[in-house]
């Protein structure tokens, strides 16, 4: 019996990292993710936990190395911990990373499992650390929550990666206050340019933050020294010299970085997504629930090498403009 030939597209691009999203729902309401009465997608159109693990075995088999579990919010989806656990017995046996992505909002009590399980790193979205802002921005007022799930985080020995979000006029002066905090706390952090994906009722265009301005505006305070870090995925890293941290910056809409592009994404009801930027898709939930679903669910992953796009088409070029995409990106997987 042969092994299945890896993912590679038409751009000789391998792909090893799967972004697997198990629900598109949220406890936060941020505004530039999605609007506050969130039509939710009907319970029935998700993968249930044993298609998700199904589909990540097959992906494993294709040769996925590393798997991100994200949202929505991950933690918020009942019995999460088992997906967790049955995909944390496949590191060292196909897998070499298993991630999370998460608000925090419930880390602390699934902390320790987590580290149980094998995972050994989170990514946790937190774009201000001010109480009132917070609330503002994400609509609820959970901050105190994000902050005791980050401590459990780190007494269960998991390495914390923050993602914030660089947004004009709303946290843009806290940005070095945030990086330096994230530094003395151990974390890493990365700075993301605000995408244009899904309708919601600002205008992106307002808080548009270019992270090349706000480079600019950090080495006027401290020394950024180009890292030879590498993930292979979007970040370029900067080691700063007076914090001793490293910072990431990820620029969609000011530098494409898509030459290397090693990883797909499935949303949560198994529609695999190419590029995260793009339309380009494959219905792998159908090929789950076919007659067939072992041969259905390979030459879907040979159809999405095919049509993988060889970069994103991202713009914010004015005022008003229609997002890039219309699905939001709890939709998409974050």
């Amino acid at each position: 019996m042969t092994s299945a030939p890896p993912l590679v597209d038409q751009f000789q691009r391998r792909i090893t990292y799967l972004r697997l999203s198990v629900t598109d729902r949220c406890d936060l309401r941020c505004s530039y993710c999605m609007p506050e009465r969130m039509t939710f997608l009907p319970r029935k159109d998700v993968l249930s936990l044993e298609e998700l693990h199904e589909l990540s075995l097959g992906f494993i088999a294709r040769g996925i190395r590393k798997i991100r579990l994200t949202g929505g919010e991950p933690l918020v989806r009942r019995d999460m911990m088992e997906l967790v656990q049955a995909l944390g017995r496949k590191i060292g046996d196909g897998l070499d990373e298993l991630t999370l992505t998460t608000n925090a909002t419930r880390l602390a009590e699934f902390a320790d499992g987590l580290a149980a399980a094998g995972v050994k790193r989170v990514n946790v979205s937190l774009d201000t650390l001010d109480r009132e802002g917070f609330a503002a921005l994400s609509r609820r007022d959970s901050l105190p929550q994000v902050l005791q799930g980050l401590q459990a985080a780190r007494e269960a020995g998991l390495s914390v990666k923050l993602n914030t979000v660089a947004l004009k006029g709303i946290n843009e002066a806290e940005i070095p206050d945030i990086i330096a905090w994230a530094h003395g706390q151990g974390f890493e952090i990365t700075l993301i340019e605000v995408m244009p994906l899904g309708e919601v009722e600002e205008d992106r265009f307002d808080h548009y933050l270019p992270l090349l301005a706000v480079r600019e505006d950090l080495e006027k305070r401290w020394t950024l020294q180009p890292s030879e870090h590498r993930t292979g995925g979007p970040a370029r890293y900067f080691d700063i010299a007076e914090t001793g941290g490293r910072l990431g910056l990820i620029t969609p809409l000011t530098q494409n970085f898509c030459e290397g592009c090693n990883r797909i994404r499935v949303t949560a009801t198994g529609q695999l997504y190419a590029c995260l930027g793009g339309n380009e898709r494959v219905d792998l939930r159908a090929a789950l629930r076919s007659d067939a679903p072992d041969r259905a669910l390979q030459d879907a992953l040979d159809t999405a090498m095919r049509i993988k796009p060889e970069r994103h088409h991202f713009a914010i070029e004015e005022p008003g403009a229609a997002p890039a995409l219309s699905r939001h990106m709890s939709m998409t997987g974050g």
